[in-house]
């Protein structure tokens, strides 16, 4: 069977995430944009919205994946020491889909999906021993105090970073090597950051 039509949508998709969010965009313009003629096409292919996204995931992810592990691979092998090292393997494999095709959709999606108050995301996504996060979140563990854990440190540093890739996608630069320097200098930073002892106080409330 062909893929032209699945991709095509993938690809409309992308696109019109990258330029209003996912949020505001429908099935029916996406279909559209897709030069679809068959109105069910999303529910025929991808089963509906939640697996249209999940498709758009999965096409950028597997590379992510890859970075972030080849990474990972070279911090515990002490080839890569210190915290901005492992807030580099957060940020870079993200940083690099600013670049490639549909990335900019991609970033928009998760910073939308990172940002919602009741996530919509696949939570046991989060919990697939398997994946380059869930590795990065146990590296991450020793360097954070038992408040910070219980504050979602990681899971923020993560929202963060997606959040400021969307915002960069947007500005069409093409050189990201300073922004995601600095990027990956304020994930440190963010996982660095002491407790207070206000914010202790009001966190054993």
């Amino acid at each position: 069977m062909s893929n032209a039509v699945p991709d095509a949508l993938i690809s409309a998709a992308e696109r019109l995430f990258a330029e209003r969010g996912s949020d505001a965009v429908s099935l029916r313009e996406i279909n559209a944009a897709a030069g679809s003629t068959n109105a069910s096409a999303i529910q025929y292919h991808f089963g509906g919205r939640r697996g249209l996204m999940r498709a758009v995931l999965d096409k950028h992810e597997v590379h992510i994946e890859r970075r972030r592990h080849a990474m990972l691979d070279a911090y515990e092998a002490g080839g890569a020491p210190g915290p901005r090292a492992l807030s580099a393997a957060l940020v870079e494999p993200l940083a690099a889909e600013l670049g490639t095709d549909g990335g900019p959709g991609y970033l928009q999606l998760i910073a939308d999906l990172y940002n919602q108050p009741d996530p919509k995301f696949d939570l046991d996504a989060m919990e697939d021993r398997m994946s380059s996060y869930v590795r990065w979140r146990a590296l991450a563990l020793p360097l954070l105090s038992p408040e910070a854990v219980r504050l979602h440190r990681r899971f923020d540093a993560l929202r963060f970073a997606a959040s400021e890739l969307a915002r960069r996608a947007r500005t069409g630069r093409r050189d990201h090597r300073l922004f995601t320097s600095q990027l990956t200098d304020l994930v440190t930073a963010l996982l660095g950051a002491p407790v207070s002892d206000e914010t202790r106080r009001l966190l054993r409330c």
